[in-house]
């Protein structure tokens, strides 16, 4: 169903109204989709601070007992390692909100376009954020899996 805009030309002052109400309501959709990216963006960014910062401890110290400066780092390891669980826990609970909210987003926007309250005529792409955060979730669950069994890199 492609419904044309209406146009200035053959237009009442009503028509036009409800035309710029629809296109402002649209785009306030689009406005929102980029604002949940944002916020998706401010989780990566702490929970990739998490994560490297806690891998950082863990090897530090772990190199510190290798070459017997230390003979006791349990408990530093044990916090690296924690920092790394709570950067991958904040990821996966912002990776499952994100996707909660956009699910109520589309549903609210395909509402809206099937009572004829906005074109809905851009599309809603998949977000790229999102993939981006999932590419993250599995190189963290890969780092926290090498920690606890010493493997690759981390034994």
């Amino acid at each position: 169903m492609s419904e044309t805009p209406v146009t200035a030309k053959n237009s009442t002052d009503a028509q036009i109204s409800t035309e710029l109400s629809m296109r402002r309501t649209g785009m306030s959709f689009q406005r929102t989709r980029m604002s949940a990216d944002r916020t998706l963006m401010s989780i990566i960014r702490t929970s990739l601070s998490l994560i490297s910062f806690g891998f950082t401890i863990y090897q530090f110290f772990a190199k510190l007992k290798e070459a017997g400066t230390l003979t006791h780092t349990a408990s530093s390891r044990n916090f690296g390692e924690a920092l790394v669980w709570l950067g991958i826990g904040m990821l996966l609970v912002g990776i499952f909100y994100h996707l909660a909210f956009m699910k109520e987003l589309r549903l609210q926007r395909e509402q809206m376009r099937e009572a004829g309250l906005i074109h809905a005529q851009s599309g809603f792409p998949p977000s790229l954020t999102l993939i981006v955060a999932i590419v993250l979730l599995i190189l963290g669950l890969g780092v926290i899996i090498g920690l606890q069994f010493k493997m690759g890199p981390f034994g």
